[in-house]
């Protein structure tokens, strides 16, 4: 798996310059649990957990450490600035999701809107997408990431990455974004779009 120290990093400077360090802060003193059949292995700069779904691999930035204490991990800070106290509570958040990635896994639903709007699976990460288009459009989802076509107009996403599972939700979405009139398009299972009055003529 690939180790995200760098989105780490970014993502702690900018919950340290937006003010909400101190709620990170605070999510990171909360113990996680290890959940029966996972295994956990800490190095000096990474951490591994293995579970029933795969493995993960998370890279620990400097200035946060994690220990292991009997069935829970704790994730602590070596002092209090703003960006070591931001990435505190991320990388407490980032492990508490690859417990559960690889217990439970992840999974994002898109529904496709439109007359002639269809989905067909081409094995377990590929989808052929007919959105209105002069000519079908072929999506390979990345490693690890399953794609389900229960039917013409459902897409359901799975796989024990969280962050990776929301991207390609997004970059499935993103081939055919539902339109503001007649809502045309390919949203989330739920999203409530914004429809705008068409013209009315005069």
């Amino acid at each position: 798996m690939i180790e995200k120290h760098g989105s780490v990093v970014w993502a702690a400077k900018f919950y340290a310059t937006s003010g909400k360090e101190g709620n990170m802060s605070r999510i990171g003193k909360t113990p996680i649990e290890i959940k029966a059949g996972v295994e956990v292995s800490i190095a000096d700069s990474s951490i591994e957990i293995k579970g029933p779904k795969g493995t993960l691999i998370q890279s620990i930035p400097e200035g946060i450490s994690v220990e292991r204490d009997d069935e829970t991990l704790q994730v602590t800070r070596e002092n209090d600035l703003r960006e070591t106290k931001a990435l505190h509570g991320l990388v407490r958040s980032l492990i508490n999701n690859m417990v559960t990635g690889v217990t439970d896994g992840y999974q994002k639903q898109l529904e496709l809107v439109g007359v002639g709007y269809r989905a067909q699976s081409k094995g377990n990460n590929a989808l052929e997408l007919q959105l209105g288009f002069s000519h079908p459009v072929k999506y390979d989802a990345p490693e690890g990431i399953t794609l389900d076509v229960p039917s013409q107009t459902e897409i359901n996403i799975s796989g024990i990455d969280k962050q990776v599972v929301g991207q390609v939700a997004a970059d499935i979405r993103a081939l055919k974004k539902p339109e503001p009139y007649k809502g045309k398009g390919i949203r989330y299972v739920g999203e409530h779009i914004i429809r705008k009055a068409g013209k009315t003529a005069k």
